[in-house]
């Protein structure tokens, strides 16, 4: 375990300068929910969104696990760029752990992610969002456990294939469905019965109901606990198929 710690410290490390030498990156992420943010959310603000809360609690919790969801998603790209460089083949003759490779990685995904989820959040409190610090935090919570569960997979989906040609549209083909059904934007309550029963199956539904709870101050609420339980889940899988591919292939 010390091993795997120092060596996870050191993918860490690696990654991060690598981040930060780019900042413009940090910037860029996090433009596409800003804009939303800027133009969608003033049209919600009358209307009846049957989540409890206002348009900004039910729009800021959307858009922080839209966040997580495309940038974690697209994470493997780097990935298909170190594969082209050689980056990847040096790295095979390493002593360094395999999971150690793969959660160094994560974890400067979890690090940027949180970054991003904090100007997203200010940028909403400047538009008119309350929500208790408490609540923001837990759902800063919610959002890194979601970035260490699709990172994985998406680094896991990178080690299969060549290029980014085949990458993107694998993940732009389940992406665009799941956040339609994920209650992003609009809650799922205002959908019609088949389609409400249809998102049920979307994992990333309740993770989505669960922030908007917290961000409610309902830390307690059934919506919470399930939505803990299926971030928990999914991290668990995602990061034990992660670690198998990356083990299989050497990396």
């Amino acid at each position: 375990m010390a091993d795997l710690a120092a060596d996870t410290r050191l993918i860490l490390g690696r990654y991060l300068r690598q981040t930060l030498r780019a900042k413009i990156g940090l910037v860029v992420g996090v433009l596409m929910p800003l804009l939303v943010l800027f133009f969608f959310g003033p049209l919600l603000t009358h209307v009846q969104l049957g989540t409890g809360g206002d348009a900004w609690q039910t729009l800021v919790p959307g858009l922080l696990v839209q966040l997580g969801m495309f940038s974690a998603a697209f994470a493997g790209i780097g990935i298909l760029i170190e594969k082209q460089h050689g980056v990847i083949e040096r790295m095979q003759v390493t002593p360094v752990s395999r999971l150690a490779l793969l959660m160094g990685r994560v974890l400067r995904d979890v690090v940027q992610m949180l970054a991003q989820s904090l100007l997203l959040v200010l940028a909403g409190m400047a538009m008119g969002l309350r929500a208790p610090v408490l609540g923001v935090l837990i759902g800063f919570l919610f959002v890194a456990v979601l970035t260490v569960a699709l990172a994985s997979l998406s680094y896991a989906l990178a080690m299969r294939l060549n290029s980014p040609e085949e990458f993107a549209p694998v993940v732009n083909t389940i992406n665009l469905p799941v956040m339609l059904l994920s209650g992003i934007l609009l809650p799922m309550a205002l959908a019609p019965r088949w389609l409400d029963v249809v998102s049920k199956f979307v994992p990333l539904r309740y993770l989505v109901e669960a922030v908007r709870a917290a961000f409610l101050g309902q830390y307690t609420s059934t919506e919470m606990i399930r939505g803990a339980l299926v971030a928990a889940a999914l991290a668990a899988i995602s990061v034990f198929l992660g670690a198998r591919i990356f083990r299989k292939a050497g990396a």
